[in-house]
């Protein structure tokens, strides 16, 4: 296009020149440098040491907050199921417990505060299991002695042991009548006898006992034969080795087991004997 062209011409003075004193241009001029100037300044004081340090404390900080915000948070997170499982621990507890002073609750109650202990039981001292009582004493009839009705007592036992029947309770007692009153006597020939409870002695060769019985012809020790029961007994057992002894007096009963030098003496015993044996059994 040519310079001196009139549509050229035409929009060249259209065109409005810029003015180096327009206020708006100079405005954006200085606001760039300044801009710059900051840019500068801010790269000049990061730089530098002091600032460094300072920022990289707080950093530091920062993340350490986060670190204990976030673990603070886990434990929290992991105390929950510790509580929960505590809780039931101290519920199944408390059911389970089998004290006498256990307290039945209304409903569970999920606190982590301990349960109850027990009481324990009283630690009272036990008392000694008493004795039992010794069975009373039979009360003497026909005359007897308490003794003598103990002794009788003791016999009469023994035969219901061995279920003897009541005639030969009846042979048994009058044969100790006879032989020795129904005391349980000692020997004066044997000393030893003498250790042994006793009720009197006598001298009649080595006789000892209810029944007069010697420990040469085989009867027992003299301990064993100053104990009335174990006296009595062998007497039983002799009576019932005897051959038809049912049929027999009383007095011949008692003279087939004893063999004594007065075989008559026995009877004068019987209605006594039988008396006494009627109130024993």
């Amino acid at each position: 296009m040519h310079p001196d062209d009139p549509l050229d011409q035409k929009l060249t003075q259209e065109r409005p020149a810029a003015h180096p004193d327009d206020p708006a241009s100079t405005e954006r001029t200085i606001g760039r440098h300044r801009a710059a100037e900051r840019r500068r300044r801010g790269r000049a004081l990061l730089a530098s040491t002091p600032v460094r340090v300072a920022l990289a404390t707080g950093v530091t900080c920062c993340l350490g907050v986060a670190a204990f915000a976030s673990t603070r948070e886990d434990a929290e997170a992991a105390r929950e199921p510790v509580a929960e499982a505590l809780a039931e621990r101290a519920v199944d507890d408390d059911r389970a417990s089998r004290s006498l002073d256990r307290a039945v609750s209304p409903s569970p109650s999920p606190s982590l505060s301990p349960s109850p202990t027990p009481k324990p039981a009283p630690s009272a001292t036990r008392k000694a299991p008493r004795k039992p009582a010794p069975p009373p004493r039979p009360r003497p009839v026909a005359g007897l002695t308490q003794a003598q009705m103990d002794n009788a007592k003791v016999i009469v036992d023994v035969g219901a042991e061995l279920k003897m029947p009541r005639r030969a309770m009846v042979v048994a007692v009058a044969t100790a009548m006879q032989e020795s009153r129904l005391y349980n006597l000692a020997s004066d020939v044997l000393p030893e006898s003498s250790r042994y409870p006793h009720q009197g002695s006598g001298s009649d060769h080595d006789s000892v006992g209810l029944f007069q019985q010697r420990p040469s012809s085989g009867w027992g020790t003299i301990r064993e034969l100053m104990r009335p029961s174990y006296a009595a007994r062998a007497f039983y057992l002799a009576l019932r080795d005897v051959p038809g002894w049912q049929q027999m007096s009383v007095a011949g009963a008692a003279q087939a087991v004893q063999v004594s030098a007065f075989p008559d003496a026995y009877a004068q015993h019987e209605e006594l004997a039988t008396t006494v044996v009627a109130a024993l059994t």
